[in-house]
């Protein structure tokens, strides 16, 4: 009988739909690293919230663990890549806060609105400040989201019923999928000068990381009024609080912040800035389906091979894995090149296999293609849902076999269409296990994907290669490999470079500044 640990505190009916799936379950709640280690040997399944670490060490330890199941979104407490070579599936439930998340956002706004915390502290006080407390409407007022996913849609649902006009800046949301939500899409400093209330929805990463900088909260309209209850990071939180001391933003609202626990923010004491201890989740009811949720996931792993939710697994059979994975492999890294190499809406997403590609599962390498493309844009994405989200977003996504073999043995061809038209890269199997780039929008190149990675497209001048060597080298980062691919003599080239640490900001704007560089992007795998 399959055994699972539950070692963080869980709703009751997890450990009930364990034992009646015929699981096994223990739950010991607390333990220490080492005391986890001591035990965590025994257990097939590991069941955690956001409390449980699960590090290299960890896995090191769990000699028999096959799934571990996080009932929530977030997973920044399991190190996926340890235990994808562990070959231990890790699961979250991607969709169980959406709605307790966009309340809370929607709750926030709410309490700015009409001051709630401090009218509240001054009554409780004896105080009767009628007049001290003179709060705005929401009726007729714009709300702009930075970000129309899963969250950013729910809140435009509820903000809609409450008959303001909804802006959202998304660069992924298509207008189809906009005339859906009923919202108007918009440039990044179109909603920040137009916005009365800005509500933040998308997930941290490099694209996104201070979206709302000095830079952009000076661009605000006077008087606007910022929630966020994403991810910390996204605000420049030293910038918030100088735009509320001045008056130019009249009200904040944060549900998280860049360090948590948050005990000791330079915001707290600011007037008009209202902040929860990272509440966005913290319902009964999120928190008795993401349990649920997560126990069915575990159990259907565990007894019946099943695989839902998976960040690091598809959905196949045991029979079909040792052939299809590869392809997957090269799938996923093909959509994730296509998506950090793409801007703006992509209505059209082409996935065109060829020769031995073509006579392989389609399902698993097209969703392995979506979540690489995805990943780049939510951090809610896996191989089970990638379908979903695309179609959510409005995304068209075409699948062409070929069965004939043309200059591989076996292509794989990920084709997006945007404003600038279309645009494709392709790869195939080296020895039928190792994903290779062999072309890259229509230059033959021959490169791996792996790792930090330099992209950059130039004019093909003599000299070139050597001021980008030596650019590179002053700043100490040292090149892995170097795969170089051209038009013709003298055209446009295209490099890529692995490199064994991540382009820094400031370095990729010297590339960029380097005479005959058209683009250079940092990449990552």
């Amino acid at each position: 009988m399959p055994k699972v640990l539950i070692s963080d505190k869980m709703d009751p009916k997890a450990a009930q739909i364990f034992r009646e799936r015929g699981v096994e379950v223990d739950e010991i709640t607390g333990k220490t690293p080492d005391e986890l280690k001591a035990i965590i040997g025994a257990y097939d399944g590991l069941a955690i919230r956001s409390s449980t670490k699960v590090t290299r060490d960890i896995l090191d330890h769990a000699t028999n663990l096959k799934v571990v199941g996080r009932a929530g979104i977030g997973v920044d407490n399991v190190d996926i890549p340890a235990a994808s070579a562990k070959g231990v599936v890790v699961m979250n439930t991607p969709f169980g806060n959406s709605i307790t998340t966009a309340e809370h956002a929607v709750a926030l706004m709410f309490a700015l609105a009409r001051q709630l915390p401090e009218a509240d502290a001054s009554t409780q006080a004896g105080k009767w400040e009628k007049n001290r407390f003179m709060g705005v409407e929401l009726t007729g007022k714009t709300l702009g989201l930075i970000g129309a996913g899963n969250i950013g849609s729910i809140v435009a649902d509820r903000a809609i019923g409450l008959k303001m006009k909804v802006i959202a800046f998304d660069p992924f949301l298509s207008p189809d999928r906009a005339i859906e939500l009923g919202v108007e899409k918009v440039e990044l400093d179109q909603l920040l000068a137009r916005a009365d209330f800005i509500t933040l929805h998308t997930p941290l990463t490099d694209q996104t990381r201070n979206i709302l900088s000095a830079e952009n909260l000076a661009k605000t309209k006077k008087g606007v009024r910022i929630i966020n209850c994403a991810r910390g990071g996204l605000i420049d939180e030293a910038a918030l609080k100088a735009g509320l001391d001045s008056g130019h933003i009249a009200g904040a609202a944060l549900d998280v912040f860049v360090e948590e626990p948050a005990k000791a923010s330079p915001l707290f004491g600011t007037p008009n800035f209202v902040s929860t201890p990272h509440l966005g989740a913290s319902t009964s009811e999120a928190q008795v389906n993401v349990a649920i949720q997560v126990a069915e996931q575990m159990a259907d792993y565990l007894v019946s091979g099943g695989v839902t939710n998976a960040l690091n697994s598809p959905s196949i059979s045991a029979e079909e894995a040792p052939r299809v994975k590869p392809y997957m492999a090269l799938a996923e890294k093909l959509g994730s090149l296509v998506g950090q190499l793409s801007t703006g809406a992509i209505p059209r997403i082409s996935i065109h296999s060829e020769g031995a590609a073509a006579e392989v599962n389609q399902k698993p390498i097209v969703s392995a293609v979506l979540a690489g493309f995805l990943r780049t844009q939510t951090d809610t994405v896996n191989m089970v849902n990638a379908p979903f989200l695309a179609k959510e977003r409005g995304m068209e996504v075409r699948e062409v076999r070929t069965e004939r073999e043309g200059d591989y043995h076996a292509l794989l061809r990920v084709s997006v269409k945007t404003a600038e038209g279309e645009r494709s890269v392709a790869g195939t199997l080296f020895g039928n296990q190792a994903p290779r780039l062999v072309e890259l929008f229509g230059i033959k190149v021959e490169a791996d994907l792996a790792g930090h990675m330099l992209y950059v497209v130039n004019e093909d001048a003599p000299g070139f290669i050597g001021r980008l060597g030596s650019l590179l080298g002053e700043a100490g980062v040292n090149i892995g490999t170097f795969h170089l691919g051209r038009r013709a003599a003298g055209g446009e080239a295209v490099l890529l470079l692995s490199v064994d640490e991540a382009v820094s900001a400031e370095l990729l704007a010297r590339v960029k500044a380097l005479g005959g560089v058209r683009t250079a992007m940092a990449l990552a795998f």
